[in-house]
């Protein structure tokens, strides 16, 4: 893999998503709740928290497929559930779901293009992760995220 330009909360996330992956047999549960905690800490304390977790999600959206990547494991697995890990902490800390959705698909996008991937495929995980954390959440915070990423515009330009 070429030299990683991850920020702090990136390599952060990286080393919490290799290490969730490395330590348990469930991949999936283990990457939403390393990538869950590493927003919870990136927020924590600041006094614009949803700026911060918008900022946030894109860097750690890429440390989990940096750390998919060289653990060999499946990237959509590490997108998706990267995602759901990203919208419930920003529920968590009253950031909107709906706007951290399409930022964390916006993350992924450029992510996987970071890597080659597919991008199409790439969208369809995040977007999948996206809806069944909001699902998780509650009817309306589901309602808000299907809603602003069925008007998303990815790579249709």
């Amino acid at each position: 893999m070429a030299k990683s330009s991850l920020s702090n909360i990136g390599r952060t996330a990286k080393l919490a998503v290799t290490g969730a992956i490395k330590g348990t047999g469930d991949t999936a549960e283990s990457v939403v709740e390393a990538t869950r905690d590493v927003l919870l800490v990136a927020v924590d304390g600041v006094s614009q928290v949803a700026t911060a977790t918008e900022k946030a999600v894109g860097q750690i959206i890429a440390g989990a497929v940096e750390a998919a990547a060289d653990t060999s494991q499946d990237i959509g697995v590490a997108i998706k559930s990267a995602v759901k890990g990203i919208i419930k902490g920003a529920s968590e800390v009253g950031a909107d779901a709906a706007k951290i959705a399409v930022n964390a698909v916006d993350g992924t996008v450029t992510a996987v293009g970071d890597i080659g991937a597919d991008t199409a495929k790439a969208i369809e995980h995040a977007t999948t992760g996206a809806i069944e954390a909001a699902e998780e959440i509650g009817s309306d915070t589901a309602k808000a995220v299907r809603n602003v990423l069925k008007t998303a515009t990815w790579g249709k330009a």
